[in-house]
């Protein structure tokens, strides 16, 4: 590559759209809550409707079962696992997840089978951690051949700011989380997993003749929750990750570091009914519709239309449509060829200071590699670019 194409590459280019202006600290103006961090989403456009301090890492405690479910929920997609396979209860996973740890389990017996449907009832609705060692040790060996499973997904699907130490969530100074990553994991779950997702609604769960009930304290509210896991260390103080399904749109809250079960239950319960009624579904762009152009280096044209895959929509606060701000944001110039319909850029959207939804942008069109001459100007225009400092 010539000089002028590294210098090119290092450059990430932002178009402006002129949706609106900014409002400073509008997140902080509409809401508040006392968790530590705490973050709420449209789980359909991915809009972040509320965020307080989402990369902020933290342990996760029992949330970390969220990541080991979907290890099993892969394994299971894939063909790796059957719900009938049995996993034996060493006496690791007896003596530190069962009752002589004073944790949460389910109560398996030492040297015993457990169907993997049993188990996944366990760890869901009971957070048994005798059941998430029992299958971590049947699917990697041990605990931490299993961490490096859950770390591999993990960045398989996007988190990019947690790291686990074990299947339980048990502390280890190793493991913590964000409430932007949850979220991302929450939303993966419920769209790849519904089979599985809706485990997380069942109420109570049965095992050694001993009924325990779901610990998620939402469920039993009335507000239209379904899922998903609640978590608690003394160094992470209180946590969950809630959902609800409402008039047809599913909300995603996060929230972690409160002092009681209670004020986890009721800062949950209050975020999730404030984004059930606080927001508007505002349409920014039609699908098909062009949202801007980014530059081509070389090509048959020198700029290529932009467009969402499919439409493009928003929840915002109601009465705050004059309040947005937006960029397509894309490394560039592209190199052609470039075919229609390939990712080449993402919509990034503000509700005041708070970037609110990153939308991916596809290519309206498909542009070719230009002729010499074409090459030759863009070359003299991108070589002058790429001296400028930044």
């Amino acid at each position: 590559m010539s000089m002028a194409g590294r210098l090119i590459a290092r450059f990430t280019v932002f178009a402006v759209l002129l949706l609106a202006a900014t409002l400073a600290h509008a997140q902080s103006q509409l809401y508040s809550t006392s968790a530590k961090e705490a973050l709420l989403i449209d789980a359909d456009t991915g809009t972040v409707l509320f965020a307080k301090e989402g990369s902020t890492p933290f342990p996760p405690a029992s949330l970390a079962k969220l990541m080991t479910m979907e290890v099993v929920f892969h394994a299971l997609k894939i063909g790796q696992l059957k719900l009938t396979d049995t996993f034996h209860i060493s006496e690791n996973a007896w003596r530190n997840g069962g009752a002589l740890s004073g944790g949460s389990t389910m109560f398996a017996e030492l040297n015993s089978d457990v169907p993997l449907d049993d188990l996944i009832h366990g760890v869901i609705i009971q957070s048994a951690n005798d059941a998430c060692i029992a299958i971590a040790e049947g699917m990697a060996g041990s605990e931490i051949a299993f961490a490096g499973l859950m770390n591999q997904r993990a960045r398989e699907i996007g988190m990019t700011d947690s790291h686990f130490a074990n299947s339980t969530g048990l502390p280890d100074p190793l493991q913590h989380v964000t409430t932007i990553d949850l979220a991302k994991l929450a939303t993966h779950i419920i769209r790849e997993y519904p089979e599985y997702f809706s485990i997380y609604s069942e109420t109570e769960f049965t095992w050694n003749n001993i009924l325990q009930q779901n610990r998620n304290p939402l469920l039993k509210m009335g507000i239209g929750a379904d899922g998903m896991k609640t978590g608690y260390t003394e160094e992470s103080g209180y946590a969950i990750v809630g959902t609800v399904k409402r008039n047809n749109q599913r909300l995603i809250a996060v929230l972690s570091g409160m002092s009681s079960e209670r004020e986890r239950a009721e800062e949950a319960r209050k975020l999730l009914d404030w984004g059930s009624r606080a927001f508007e579904k505002l349409r920014l762009f039609e699908d098909g519709e062009v949202i801007g152009q980014a530059s081509v280096y070389g090509g048959e044209k020198s700029g290529i239309d932009v467009t969402g895959d499919g439409p493009v929509d928003i929840y915002l606060p109601i009465g705050f449509r004059d309040k947005l701000r937006a960029r397509i944001a894309y490394t560039g110039p592209l190199m052609p060829p470039v075919e229609k319909g390939t990712k080449v850029a993402t919509l990034k959207v503000w509700i005041g200071d708070t970037l609110s939804q990153e939308t991916t942008l596809v290519a309206a069109e498909t542009i070719e590699k230009g002729g010499l001459r074409r090459r030759a100007a863009d070359a003299a225009k991108e070589l002058l670019i790429g001296w400028i400092p930044f």
